[in-house]
Parts: C-alpha cells; sequence; structure tokens
C-alpha cells in the first residue's frame, strides 16, 4: 500500500514522452509497430472479422467509461472476474458514425455478434458474454505493452525524464491493478487508430495486410542502419530501399490469419493503387504513394501513445 502523498515533481508529461518519441523512433517505431500488428492478429483471430470485434471493444469503452465517470476502478481480477459485463444502451447509428460502418453492415455485424451470443440482449439490460469468443483476457497484449514501456523507460532515465528504468513486471502489475482506467485509455489509442486507417485503406482487412508489409520494412531498416537516422529519414528509407526482402502472400496470410484468397485479392488491389509493388519473385513491399497520407495520422498515433504512456508511467511512479 501506498503511504503518504505523491510526490508531484516526479510525474511525466505526454509532451516530454512525444518528444522522445519522435527523437528516437528508428529504434522505438519498429518495435510499437510490430506490437500493433501482432495486436491485429490477436483481433482477428477472435471472429475473423475486424469489425466485430471493433464494435465490441467500442461498447467495452462504453461500460469502462461509465466507470470512470463515476470514480469506479477495477482490477483485471475484478474486471475478469465474471465472464459478462454489462454494457450502456447503443444504437446502430451511433455505431455506425463513431467507427466509420456503415449503416445496414453495422446492424448486420450485430445480429450475428447477438446469434452468437457474445451480445446477450435481456428486458433490462445489454450484456456483452466473452464466454462465447476466445482470446478474451487480453494478457498477451499487458505483456507486450509492459515489454514496450520498460524498453522506452529506460531512453527516458537517459533524457532525466524518469529517475529509473521500470521492469517490465512493475509495469504489468501497474497496469492489472489499474486496470479498467488503464484499458479505457488503451481503446482511446486503438479506436481512433483503427477507425484512421479504415478510412484510407477503405477496410480494416486492407490495412491489416499492408501493416504487415510496413513492419517488415520498419524491422529490415532498422536491423540496415536506420538507428542512426532521423524519424523523416528512417520513414523515407522505409519506402524508398528497393533491397527490402518484401514477403509473399503465402507469408502476409500465415502472420495475420487472414486466408490467402483474401490477402491476395486485398493485394491485387494494393498493386493497382501503387500502394505496393511485387518482384519476380512475388514479394510485395510498399512504395512510396502513401507517405504523405500515412504521416499525419501516424503522428496523431503517437501523440496518442505518449498520453497513454504518460498515464502508466504516473500511475507507477506517483
Amino acid at each position: 500500500m501506498r503511504i503518504g502523498l505523491p510526490n508531484i515533481s516526479e510525474q511525466v508529461y505526454k509532451e516530454d514522452l512525444s518528444r522522445i518519441f519522435e527523437k528516437n523512433y528508428p529504434i522505438i517505431g519498429p518495435i510499437w509497430v510490430t506490437h500493433q500488428t501482432e495486436w491485429l492478429n490477436s483481433i482477428y483471430a477472435s471472429f475473423k472479422n475486424h469489425d466485430k470485434f471493433l464494435i465490441l471493444i467500442y461498447l467495452i469503452k462504453k461500460t469502462l467509461d461509465f466507470y470512470s465517470k463515476n470514480l469506479v476502478k477495477l482490477t483485471y481480477n475484478e474486471f475478469y472476474s465474471k465472464d459478462t459485463v454489462e454494457i450502456e444502451k447503443f444504437n446502430v447509428s451511433e455505431i455506425s458514425k463513431n467507427i466509420v460502418i456503415p449503416k445496414e453492415s453495422a446492424r448486420r455485424k450485430i445480429i450475428e455478434l447477438e446469434n452468437s451470443y457474445a451480445i446477450l440482449r435481456t428486458s433490462k439490460k445489454i450484456i456483452i458474454d466473452r464466454s462465447s469468443f476466445p482470446f478474451v483476457k487480453p494478457i498477451n497484449s499487458i505483456r507486450r505493452i509492459s515489454r514496450f514501456l520498460s524498453i522506452f523507460s529506460k531512453m527516458l532515465v537517459e533524457e532525466n525524464i524518469l529517475k529509473k528504468q521500470l521492469s517490465s513486471e512493475e509495469l504489468e502489475k501497474t497496469i492489472k491493478e489499474n486496470f479498467s482506467l488503464v484499458w479505457k485509455a488503451y481503446y482511446e489509442l486503438q479506436i481512433p487508430m483503427m477507425v484512421g486507417y479504415k478510412k484510407i485503406f477503405g477496410d480494416l482487412e486492407t490495412f491489416h495486410i499492408y501493416g504487415t508489409c510496413l513492419v517488415n520494412q520498419h524491422i529490415y531498416s532498422k536491423e540496415h542502419g536506420g538507428s542512426n537516422l532521423t524519424k523523416s529519414e528512417f520513414v523515407e528509407s522505409i519506402f524508398s530501399s528497393l533491397e527490402t526482402q518484401g514477403l509473399n502472400a503465402m507469408s502476409i496470410s500465415d502472420i495475420t490469419g487472414i486466408p490467402r484468397a483474401t490477402v491476395v485479392r486485398k493485394l491485387n488491389r494494393l498493386i493497382k493503387q501503387d500502394y505496393l509493388s511485387i518482384n519476380n519473385k512475388k514479394h510485395y513491399r510498399l512504395t512510396g504513394n502513401l507517405i504523405k497520407t500515412l504521416v499525419p495520422i501516424q503522428n496523431s498515433v503517437l501523440r496518442q501513445l505518449g498520453e497513454f504512456s504518460t498515464t502508466i508511467y504516473n500511475l507507477a511512479i506517483l
């Protein structure tokens, strides 16, 4: 139990974290985008449909908002003590607007969620039954976030923003002890990110496939001297290097879990849009035609990541 008042002078600020993200992006960026792709893989695995999962986490976030508004904070064990979680009433138009799904598609997916018993309606309340779909408890996401923030905390120590590096174990404990608060912030990071990229690519499957190629080229650039570049130089190298070993359709399918036929169809569309290119080995890699479109949304995601990280660090140190 923490005794006494927190030392306010030790708190971290999101502006500082955003600045360090920017400065160290060639090192931290590949780690973050890998985390994001792994999260997308787990999302797709739940329903074989990104939008259904997006609907569910949007509804869960409404409940987390309710807890926060009423000063209720639940630990990880408390939040998952039951298979069901009550959610506030919603309508199709609200979901359609906030997560950018056509109204009829949103209605159909909600009905499918009800038919699979993921969403249950009673006379007085609406609940999500988490026992009806796999990968419910986000233990792997918590571990990935904790590892990421531990690595980043070392950079913050070097910049005199934190006094000591925080271990993955310390950060995982902090997240679990403050779960409803932290996961509300996590969904405030992830939902706008998914909606933003959906607006660019038209659907989340296409973004998932493109993003897998993007991660591959992040890692290649980092391993081939990119760590010494500025952020803008590093981003340029991701799109401009002709030596990058691309990915083939089968590898993308294996990584994402998306059926190969769907992957091939989406890849062909991305080639027609000149967002990807293909070589004589049938390896796909990025072209530079989306840099100006992607950089603003990436910057927005990094700002939100700075805010999310600030929340966890301050919970851990204050």
